[in-house]
């Protein structure tokens, strides 16, 4: 079966590969038809890496947030027309201590594997999950970064001490929304606080107990816990800001993204006795949880419909870079391509 892949090649620059699928072998196949742009694909897009990893890792279908539809599964655990969120992560080794997600050995897509900008996707069953009947696509093609949100929740919730009367989150994009609105439906009873830099987009967090401009946060405000959502350049100040209004012995939560190394006032970790940990992508379990959450809590795809920014349909690599284009115009909300290949 000849399956045609979108490669990025260099920096916004796709070119047509082809690859042969067998279809001797127990890997599902997937037609993916919802994708969404993440900032990741966007720093191989623009050239962000640096120039040995970009030597490295391509050329490499981008995107690792996808939902798709099912056409064949030699296990029988889905039936053709299924509708599946596929999970980017595949781990080749199981490790009693490790999760899938942090194993070395894993392969994800879109990073040094190809992604799902595919017109098939060959992949292992045990990677698939079945969507909620009914479920807004356009919110289930960003599955996977709801749940990274998810993972992180799960491991505060098995690191941090039981004192949750007031958590923090900075960060006013799309993972901070996500991360937030995710926390209050897992954490209802505790209060919720927001910390960005834009005030139109601290007003779309509805659900927290309050919102503030990191240039004007009270000064008696004092945190048990708190999470940081910013990434990139805001990482350093973030961090720092968290360090001095979080009570001794809180535990900051590190989900933001920086290529470069961020300073971290470690005089003050040490005399508030902090815990400081990080989060990276998912695993099979944070997806079922999330799925779960999808369910229980219908409010979650109102909210998170709300993030959906440009959807565009695409038919041609002319589509493909119109779409990344105006993604990075965007200021707030996630692209999804409308796969009609």
């Amino acid at each position: 079966m000849l399956n045609t892949v979108y490669q990025l090649v260099a920096p916004r620059r796709f070119e047509v590969a082809y690859e042969n699928i067998g279809l001797q072998g127990t890997d599902a196949i997937v037609r993916p038809t919802h994708l969404s742009i993440c900032n990741a694909d966007q720093r191989y897009y623009q050239g962000l890496r640096e120039a040995h990893v970009l030597q490295e890792k391509l050329p490499m279908a981008l995107i690792h947030e996808a939902i798709g539809v099912v056409l064949r599964d030699p296990s029988g655990e889905f039936k053709a027309g299924d509708e599946v969120v596929m999970i980017p992560n595949t781990p080749c080794e199981q490790d009693d201590y490790i999760a899938e997600n942090y194993l070395r050995s894993s392969k994800f897509r879109a990073s040094g594997f190809n992604g799902f900008m595919q017109e098939y996707v060959q992949i292992r069953q045990d990677r698939l999950l079945r969507l909620p009947d009914g479920i807004d696509k356009e919110v289930a093609a960003f599955t996977e970064i709801v749940s990274v949100s998810v993972h992180a929740i799960r491991r505060f919730d098995g690191i941090a001490h039981g004192r949750r009367d007031t958590v923090g989150i900075w960060g006013d994009g799309n993972l901070g929304y996500i991360t937030a609105l995710l926390f209050r439906m897992m954490f209802p009873e505790t209060n919720l606080y927001i910390f960005g830099i834009n005030r139109d987009k601290l007003s779309d967090f509805t659900f927290a107990d309050g919102t503030y401009t990191v240039s004007h946060i009270p000064d008696g405000l004092k945190l048990d816990h708190a999470f940081e959502c910013v990434g990139g350049a805001g990482s350093g100040k973030a961090i720092d800001q968290i360090i001095d209004y979080i009570r001794p012995e809180g535990t900051i939560s590190i989900l933001g993204v920086s290529e470069y190394p961020v300073p971290i006032n470690t005089r003050m970790v040490l005399e508030k006795g902090l815990r400081i940990f990080g989060s990276s992508r998912s695993g099979r379990a944070d997806f079922e949880k999330t799925i779960s959450l999808y369910e229980e809590h219908a409010e979650i795809i109102n909210y998170l419909s709300n993030i959906v920014g440009a959807v565009i349909p695409v038919r041609s690599i002319r589509d493909m870079k119109r779409a990344f284009e105006m993604d990075i115009q965007k200021s707030f909300g996630k692209t999804i391509m409308l796969w009609e290949k």
